[in-house]
């Protein structure tokens, strides 16, 4: 039995698909090379993730009895990349037109688990 914890991060300002092209570096990966993979990215959404993942390991380490975790053996099982909802907001055009401007938001979901 493997034992597992997750950390939900909402709200994101930034669009889904610019935070999925960071979440699909470290899917399947192992904490520690995944934090080094996030740490030395240059995206925005990166800091986040790392942020997220930390908070993630954490709640690993404290759902455990005696909280010793070795961190080699902690694994990123599932991330997922959801949207959230969009502020409108709009944009003056040519002509007395009015573009819509979407901000988009997005829903981080990381789940880590122990490997024996």
């Amino acid at each position: 039995m493997s034992l597992e914890a997750r950390a939900i991060k909402r709200h994101i300002p930034g669009s889904p698909r610019k935070m999925r092209l960071v979440v699909d570096q470290i899917r399947g990966k192992s904490v520690e090379e995944a934090l080094d993979i996030l740490h030395y990215s240059p995206k925005h959404a990166s800091k986040v993730c790392e942020l997220t993942l930390r908070s993630a390991v954490s709640n690993l380490i404290n759902a455990k009895d005696g909280g010793r975790v070795n961190p080699e053996n902690i694994v990123v099982k599932t991330i997922t990349v959801d949207g959230g909802p969009a502020q409108k907001r709009v944009l003056p055009a040519p002509m007395g037109r009015a573009y819509r401007v979407r901000k988009r938001t997005n829903h981080l979901t990381i789940i880590v688990s122990e490997i024996e």
